[in-house]
C-alpha cells in the first residue's frame, strides 16, 4: 500500500479515511446491482470515477498501469461471448452470443469500475489511515489488528527472507533447481518459526505497555469525520444511486 499512495495535497487527501472508505464501498455496491443492459449508465460511472479522480489528482497513466491486475477477467470477458451458448447476434462482423455478450461486458464494466475507485482510495489514503478508518466503521477488532501487525512488520520478514537467501547462496546453495527445493522448503520453515518468536515478543512487549486489544482511544479521535465532511463524501455514492435509479426506471 505504501507503493500505491500518492503525496498529494488535495481535498480528497484531505478526506477522513472512513468517509472514503464508506464512500467507495456504497458506489461499489451501486455499480454492482445495476443492470447490465444500463449500457449508458456504466458510461455516467465513468464519468464519476473520472472526476474523483481529478480532484485527487491522481493520473490517469497511473491508474491505467496498475488497474493491469485485472487483466485475467478482461481476458474471460473478450471470451465469453464466443464460448457462452444462447441467441446469436452479428456484433462487429462476428457472430457472437447475446447473453456472453452481455456477460462480458458486466464483467468489463463493473470490474473495470471497482479496481479504479479502489486504486484512487489507496491513492489518496495512507496504510495506517486506511487502518484507522475501518477501525472507525467499527469493523471487527481482530481484523484491523492483524492487518495492523502485518503492514507493520511485512518489511521486517521480507528483509529477514533477504538475509536467509544471501546465506543459502554464500553456502553454494542455489534456489533455481529442483533438486534443491528442500532447502528452500527449509528456508520457510524456518522463516515462519522466527516470525512466530518475533510476533510473541512484540505481543508480549506491547501488553506490558498496556494493550489491551484495541488501538489508542486518542489515536481513533484525532481526525475524525465531521458532518460536512460525511455530507461531502455522500456526494460520491450519491450521484452514483442517481444514476442507478434512472437506470432502473428507464428500464
Amino acid at each position: 500500500m505504501k507503493g500505491l499512495y500518492l503525496d498529494r495535497d488535495t481535498p480528497l487527501h484531505r478526506l477522513p479515511p472512513e468517509v472514503k472508505i464508506a464512500a467507495m464501498v456504497s458506489a461499489t455496491v451501486i455499480v454492482v446491482v445495476t443492470p447490465r443492459e444500463a449500457l449508458w449508465a456504466f458510461a455516467g460511472y465513468a464519468v464519476l470515477v473520472a472526476a474523483v479522480a481529478a480532484i485527487g489528482r491522481v493520473p490517469a497513466g497511473w491508474l491505467a498501469r496498475r488497474s493491469l491486475v485485472e487483466l485475467p477477467f478482461v481476458l474471460l470477458a473478450f471470451a465469453l461471448p464466443f464460448l457462452a451458448a444462447g441467441d446469436k447476434v452479428t456484433f462487429l462482423g462476428l457472430e457472437v452470443s447475446r447473453d456472453g455478450l452481455y456477460g462480458g461486458f458486466n464483467i468489463l464494466a463493473k470490474g473495470t469500475l471497482g479496481v479504479l475507485l479502489s486504486l484512487i482510495l489507496a491513492a489518496t489514503t495512507t496504510t495506517r489511515d486506511l487502518i484507522v478508518g475501518l477501525d472507525r466503521l467499527r469493523c471487527p477488532q481482530i481484523i484491523t489488528q492483524i492487518a495492523t501487525f502485518m503492514l507493520r512488520y511485512l518489511a521486517v520478514l521480507g528483509g529477514e527472507a533477504r538475509r536467509m537467501r544471501i546465506a543459502r547462496i554464500s553456502r553454494g546453495d542455489d534456489p533455481r533447481f529442483l533438486w534443491q527445493l528442500r532447502g528452500f522448503a527449509t528456508g520457510v520453515g524456518a522463516l515462519f518459526l522466527r516470525a512466530f518468536e518475533r510476533g510473541e515478543r512484540v505481543y508480549l512487549a506491547m501488553v506490558a505497555r498496556g494493550y489491551a486489544g484495541r488501538m489508542p482511544a486518542a489515536w481513533l479521535a484525532t481526525g475524525a469525520a465531521t458532518r460536512n465532511q460525511w455530507l461531502a463524501a455522500a456526494t460520491v455514492p450519491v450521484a452514483a444511486a442517481a444514476i442507478a435509479g434512472t437506470a432502473v426506471i428507464l428500464g
